[in-house]
């Protein structure tokens, strides 16, 4: 199996006050796993900004939104390790989003949107890592993450570290 790499994402998470929209991925790293909308960067992105934003309509099915409704919630360096031991790193810049236009849909990347109380996650259904952190950010607080993951993301190598940031040393990652 060819092993994606990548470098740079984006991660989104739609949310309203007591509830966040939640897909499981139908390919790559990740299928069958719960998650946000997100991906890397393609030619046509200015930034990650622009990739959050395309890629929240290409794997949503049509929800739209405005590079400024975007809210930056925390960076996670994702160490992986693949089949033939090549290691790389992934930074994710994730996002809470509070405004939006149009509906969920089914798509090629993600199926069953679906909305989940941020008290009651389908957390054994999320990545590895992603119990350990995207409830803090679901409950307001902005952190810098570290997970190590196994091939295929599949595994934790080590527990996940991580470190409360505010706004401010947020932004400067």
């Amino acid at each position: 199996m060819e092993e994606k790499v990548l470098l740079k994402a984006s991660l989104v998470f739609p949310v309203t006050h007591t509830h966040v929209l939640l897909a499981k991925k139908q390919k790559k790293i990740g299928k069958g796993c719960w998650n946000g909308y997100g991906g890397g960067p393609e030619p046509g992105d200015r930034d990650i900004l622009d990739t959050a934003v395309r890629e929240l309509r290409e794997e949503s099915g049509g929800m739209t939104c405005q590079r400024e409704a975007l809210q930056k919630v925390a960076v996670v360096d994702f160490h992986n390790r693949k089949h033939d031991g090549e290691q790389f790193t992934c930074r994710v810049d994730v996002y809470l989003l509070h405004a939006w236009s149009g509906q969920p849909t089914v798509t090629p990347e993600m199926t069953e949107p679906t909305w989940f109380a941020k008290g009651d996650l389908p957390l054994a259904g999320l990545m590895p890592a992603d119990p350990d952190w995207l409830p803090r950010v679901l409950a307001g607080e902005t952190i810098y993450a570290e997970a190590w993951y196994g091939p295929e993301q599949k595994t934790l190598e080590q527990p996940t570290q991580i470190r409360s940031l505010s706004p401010e040393e947020l932004n400067r990652l």
